[in-house]
């Protein structure tokens, strides 16, 4: 899959709910239609990213796991 990413967030080793607290930030760094990537290893942050996505208007482009990786694209409303 190819797209232009603008930010990509290490949320390695993080818990919830801080991947959730870090990507709130970067967006909030970011102009409206950046495209951020966020890479975590905590389970829950697929269902946290969903209902972020839900809640905030921004729009969760992508999600896939990947040898314990949980990758989320979000892009700024």
């Amino acid at each position: 899959m190819t797209m232009q990413i603008d930010r990509e967030l290490d949320a390695r080793g993080l818990n919830c709910p801080l991947p959730i607290l870090k990507a709130k930030k970067a967006l909030a760094e970011m102009t409206s239609g950046q495209v951020l990537k966020v890479i975590a290893t905590d389970a829950g942050s697929v269902r946290d990213f969903q209902a972020f996505a839900r809640q905030t208007g921004n729009e969760l482009l992508h999600q896939e796991s990947v040898g314990g990786e949980h990758i989320s694209i979000l892009k700024r409303r």
